[in-house]
């Protein structure tokens, strides 16, 4: 509809309205129906001045649509607020499919328009539209790069950018925009920049604020302390009667620290004595590893190793023994890997400072966690020389197991035994009930030398390292094999798990001293080793446990055709798998026959003489190094299958190649 005109207007149809004729008026009339669109009708009448039409009034009807017209908008504001397509978007993009109908009617909740349009309110009043405006509706750009020309004067080469349309200035606010050899962290430096001056530089002031307040925060834990709150805090710590209410005690702590007591009572010394009290308190009532285990995966138990691992530099030579045998104690061999790589490389640089307990229990702590670290072992083997001389027994045979149980070399050690203790004199035995009764296991101190006070179950743990060691032909493991002799008399029963070790370690060293050490003439008597040999063998705390690993390897030997022969008994010990008409034994070693931390190292045809493993080698604790020894040495060829080489493997036809591959050159 265009044009309505009417020379008198009571014949209008629109005659019910009062009409203005001052000026051109507009009156929104009402809908019509018009095609498939709803219109308004708008009304205006054009004053009596117009020469077209006369006095007669002129009814204007126009066609609008249902919305309501809007101010004209610039493009670029259009653009900002995401009501039209960027002006610099791809003409070879694909029209955006009609929205979902599920989506009608949510238009007017846009949170992200009402959002922006806020913005751009803000940016207007500050006076930086055309800024914004050039950011929002500037064109792509081609830029090429010039020649590089040589400056005579300095001898520097340069680079210009010339753009092929409008200047630098849209890139950059005030400056010239560089490009040239511009990468993409300049490219994040410049976003960082533009969001800091467009946000008035609260970007930079926040990222600052947060580091700030991130390093306060860690420097509550490490800061200067108060006397009196560190005593208080130790104080509740030992009196605390279970591994519960110690994590409790200091967990109220760290949390008022982490709210912002300071000082900090969270003192090297305590933090020490905390884990060490948990410990103590876990073996008190003999924890089981289960819980344990539960007891450590607690988020405040975890926030305390951390806390310890943070301030582990500073703490004393004990601190680190005490955190050292706490956390072999709670987290056994499947927790704290790295922490106590961390433990190794703070006690290095600590070792001149150790006593002999120092160096034993850290030395005990690794070994049985089974945690290899062979730096930190050569370093406690030279400061264990130093000081052998304020060794105790007991300290003595654990710093010896450590060092035999992880297969670690310890020449320096047993050099200095075997310089101060030259004769059989300075060894003195008890039985373990003396020596729990009586604080006997000392080293008294002469005019020139010192006496060591050895129990059983001492003499049996050094007796077995030397042994694991190959180092049985030393002057100081020859005076402690005379010395155990004497208990060897006395009465053995199978019923005691003290008796049974004891037992299983002298009847190991009597072997390889009749195999390998044969010259020394030192093996036991018959009627002895007979006994020995009834006490070590016992079923009762020596059940044999055959592993999926172990079923899954015999399933495939089977299958070969061949008569293996499984848990073939060789002197001391028992094979896997033997094809005894060809003295060939097939030993599946798990993950307890390897250190936990230890990869793979070079790889090599053999770790021993006829001992040979496929692929990867990795070097076995010591207990299955002196298997591997006595069997070789007894006349067999050992194969050894690795519990990480046949994870590897793909399938039953992998795992069948794998073993002819071992077994070759055997059969």
């Amino acid at each position: 509809m265009d044009v309505l005109s009417s020379s008198l207007c009571s014949e209008s149809c629109f005659k019910p309205l009062i009409l203005c004729h001052k000026g051109s008026l507009q009156y929104q009339m009402g809908k019509l129906p018009s095609g498939f669109l709803e219109k308004r009708v708008k009304f205006e009448f054009l004053g009596r001045k117009s020469e077209k039409f006369g006095r007669n009034g002129v009814y204007v009807v126009n066609a609008v649509n249902g919305k309501q017209e809007e101010p004209q908008v610039e493009d670029w504001e259009l653009e900002f607020l995401g009501k039209r397509p960027s002006l610099v978007s791809d003409p070879l993009e694909k029209k955006k499919q009609d929205k979902s109908r599920l989506l009608a009617g949510t238009d007017s909740m846009d949170w992200c328009v009402r959002a922006r349009k806020v913005a751009l309110k803000s940016i207007e009043d500050r006076g930086m539209t055309q800024r914004l405006e050039n950011m929002v509706s500037r064109k792509p750009k081609q830029s090429k790069i010039k020649k590089k020309a040589v400056d005579k004067k300095v001898g520097k080469k340069k680079s210009k950018v010339d753009d092929s349309d409008s200047d630098d200035d849209d890139l950059d606010f005030d400056d010239e925009l560089e490009v040239s050899d511009m990468s993409i962290v300049d490219g994040k430096e410049h976003l960082r920049q533009t969001v800091s001056i467009l946000g008035g530089g609260m970007y930079e002031e926040r990222k600052k604020e947060v580091m700030e307040t991130f390093v306060q925060r860690l420097s509550q834990f490490n800061g200067p302390t108060d006397r009196k709150k560190e005593v208080n805090l130790n104080r509740m710590v030992v009196d605390a009667q279970t591994a519960e209410e110690v994590l409790e005690v200091v967990s109220e702590t760290i949390v008022a620290v982490g709210k912002g007591l300071s000082p900090s009572p969270l003192s090297p010394l305590n933090l020490a004595t905390t884990i060490h009290r948990i410990a103590k308190n876990m073996e008190k009532v003999s924890m089981t590893e289960t819980r344990r285990l539960a007891f450590a995966r607690q988020r405040e138990m975890s926030m305390l190793v951390g806390i310890i691992m943070t301030a582990l530099p500073e703490c004393s030579p004990q601190g680190i023994s005490n955190i050292a045998w706490a956390l072999s104690k709670i987290g056994g061999d499947l927790l704290y890997l790295t922490e106590m790589d961390r433990v190794s490389e703070v006690a290095m640089t600590k070792v001149s400072e150790f006593n002999s307990q120092n160096v034993a229990n850290v030395a005990g702590a690794f070994a049985s966690m089974r945690h290899s670290s062979p730096n930190l072992f050569s370093e406690l083997s030279k400061r264990a020389s130093e000081i052998i001389h304020t060794f105790r027994a007991q300290e003595l045979a654990q710093l010896l197991w450590a060092f035999a149980f992880l297969n670690e070399p310890a020449d320096p050690l047993l050099e200095a035994l075997d310089t101060v203790y030259k004769d059989i004199e300075q060894f003195q035995c008890s039985s373990v009930r003396d020596a729990l009764n009586h604080d006997e296991a000392v080293v008294s101190e002469g005019s020139s030398r010192p006496v060591l006070h050895f129990n059983r179950d001492e003499l049996g743990n050094i007796a077995w390292s030397y042994t694991v060691l190959g180092q049985m032909d030393c002057k100081f493991f020859i005076n402690v094999w005379t010395t155990l002799q004497s208990f060897l008399e006395g009465r053995l029963t199978d019923q005691y798990r003290e008796d049974v070790m004891f037992a299983s370690q002298v009847f190991l060293a009597n072997q390889c001293l009749k195999v390998e050490y044969s010259s020394l003439k030192l093996s036991l008597r018959s009627d002895v080793e007979e006994k020995i040999v009834r006490a070590g063998r016992t079923r009762r705390f020596n059940q044999k446990v055959t592993s999926s690993f172990q079923k899954e390897v015999a399933r495939l030997l089977y299958g070969t055709g061949l008569e293996w022969v499984k848990e073939y008994d060789l002197d001391a010990y028992s094979l896997d798998a033997a094809l005894v008409n060809k003295k060939l034994a097939l030993e599946i070693d798990g993950v307890t026959h390897f250190s936990r931390n230890t990869g793979a190292h070079s790889h090599c045809s053999a770790i021993l003489v006829g001992v040979f493993t496929f692929g990867v080698v990795r070097v076995p604790l010591g207990h299955t190094m002196l298997k591997q020894r006595h069997v070789a040495a007894s006349g067999w060829n050992l194969v050894s299958v690795s519990h990480q080489e046949w994870q590897e493997l793909q399938g039953s036809i992998e795992q069948e190649e794998y073993l002819r591959q071992i077994l070759k050159d055997y059969i």
